[in-house]
């Protein structure tokens, strides 16, 4: 027996960001992933700017940035090529930090991360380790796996178990959780190409083919990849597809064998469903083991990786100082509405391409003077949790900026919430437990708190505001004292425990 603060199954893109996440704070972490070695082809394709600024948290930026290439958008057309619904992804550099949109070779990404782990004696992965029991004992849980090169059998204690193992989870089934449907499914065929020449004329964007017998996906991925996407029809056998021949044949008005390799062809049915618990006692689900999405916006691996920056600071929290049902109940609470908004749009992007583009006006989806349709990107905040739900400013994320020594903010990532305020105070006159940062010496943080008529905000460590002091109408009138009852009564209001 191996005793570690925290196991993780499933080595992919968010249990390896959970890990990363979680050696920020020195916790002792265990991953079990099932196969040897990294899966060396295409999946996931893209990621937006919140989820490279978790990267960027995490270390790996720069060195990530090499392989990305930056989305320019996705244009759904009909037969005849014209333009039914534009969705632009700007090039201008968002709150966040980074630009909104970028593809990706997801084998780039898990090599990133899994090198970043290493060299580190407090995290330990087992390859080859098929998870067979979760047992929660009191304060711990008790995990065990075989080896399925030997065939022998290992058990972890630790503190918490986060199964991040897929869309068939192993530890979902363990904790015995149903999915629960929200409506779309249907089968499509992915293939992968890889060019043998990048001057190829093809689309420079995603194109959705909006088709009433067949619609179907063109990704402008990096490099010389290539992605072609199509619906299987009910009454069709999806096998019949991924012959060569077949594959070929509807690919022809694209590209010919001379061309481009078939690098995988694969089918997918692509499901919209949530798990109904997301947590029971020790044991947590979060990635694909918590929900599923089309994916036409993109953001399958994207709500994943919200799910363990939002995660990864409440466990560490608690195996730092003790366990709190406040912060692991707030979980499920603060992903489920966000990730639910993105499945929700996700399902409506995918029946706007099967009934050859007839929409819905709305928030996200709006007619420009010429009579075309132009998307915007959502941005959920998050559900009810942490933090009072009548705070204008709870939920929203905080900005990334770059402070006047050059650092950027996000260099204070912390497993405790940071205060920004412009109030002077002692760290003596309070029993702290946050990092305390005094806004009039970092101009740029003291205009945020100018532009929201706040004397205080309080900043969780993935970056969303979970609370803020308004300015007093009388403040030019009172007393500094007041002012800094008002914080302090602030800090204790808002404490995590």
């Amino acid at each position: 027996m191996s005793d570690y603060d925290i196991v993780i199954v499933g080595f992919g893109p968010t249990g390896g960001t959970l890990a990363n996440l979680l050696a920020l704070s020195g916790i002792s972490t265990c991953i079990i992933e099932r196969e040897e070695s990294l899966y060396n082809l295409p999946r996931a394709v893209h990621f937006d700017d919140e989820v490279m600024r978790v990267f960027q948290t995490i270390g790996i930026a720069k060195t990530l940035r090499k392989h990305l290439i930056i989305n320019r958008g996705t244009r759904f057309i009909d037969e005849n090529g014209q333009i039914l619904l534009d969705w632009p992804r700007p090039r201008k550099i968002t709150i966040n930090g980074w630009n909104a949109s970028y593809r990706f070779h997801q084998p780039d990404l898990e090599r990133i991360l899994r090198r970043k782990l290493r060299n580190k004696n407090f995290i330990e992965v087992f390859k080859n380790a098929e998870l067979q029991n979760i047992t929660e004992q009191g304060s711990n849980v008790k995990t065990t796996f075989k080896n399925l090169k030997n065939g022998t059998s290992t058990t972890l204690i630790s503190k918490y178990v986060v199964g991040c193992d897929g869309a068939h989870s192993s530890t979902r089934k363990l904790m015995n959780v149903s999915m629960e449907s929200l409506g779309f499914k249907q089968t499509w065929i992915v293939i992968d190409m890889l060019m043998n020449s990048k001057e190829r004329s093809l689309p420079d964007r995603t194109i959705q083919y909006c088709n009433l017998e067949r619609p179907m996906t063109y990704c402008r991925n990096v490099g010389r990849r290539r992605r072609w996407e199509f619906a299987v029809l009910p009454e069709e056998n999806p096998q019949d597809f991924l012959l060569p021949q077949a594959i070929w044949s509807y690919l022809e008005r694209w590209i010919s064998p001379t061309e481009a390799n078939l690098e995988r062809q694969a089918s997918y049915t692509f499901k919209s469903e949530v798990a109904k618990t997301w947590r029971k006692g020790r044991l947590l689900l979060a990635g694909d083991s918590a929900h599923l999405m089309p994916p036409f916006m993109g953001q399958g691996m994207c709500a994943g990786i919200r799910d363990a920056s939002n995660l990864a600071w409440k466990l560490s929290f608690c195996v730092l100082n003790g366990h709190s049902e406040k912060l692991l109940e707030s979980y499920q609470s603060e992903r489920c509405s966000n990730v639910v908004e993105y499945i929700k749009t996700s399902s409506y992007m995918g029946d706007f391409i099967n009934t050859l583009g007839s929409f819905q006006v709305s928030n996200t989806v709006f007619k420009k003077k010429d009579g075309t349709a132009e998307m915007k990107s959502i941005e959920p905040k998050l559900g009810f949790g942490l933090g009072n739900l009548r705070d204008p400013l709870r939920g929203k994320k905080f900005p990334n900026i770059n402070l006047a020594d050059g650092s950027s903010f996000d260099q204070y990532f912390a497993v405790r919430p940071i205060i920004l305020t412009n109030i002077n105070i002692e760290k003596s006159e309070a029993d702290f437990e946050n990092l305390v940062i005094c806004t009039k010496e970092n101009p740029e943080l003291d205009s945020i708190l100018k532009k929201h008529s706040v004397n205080a905000l309080l900043i969780r460590p993935d970056r969303y505001i979970m609370a803020s002091l308004p300015i007093n109408r009388s403040d030019d009138e009172r007393s500094f004292s007041y002012k800094k009852y008002d914080l302090l009564r602030f800090i204790n209001s808002n404490k995590l425990r």
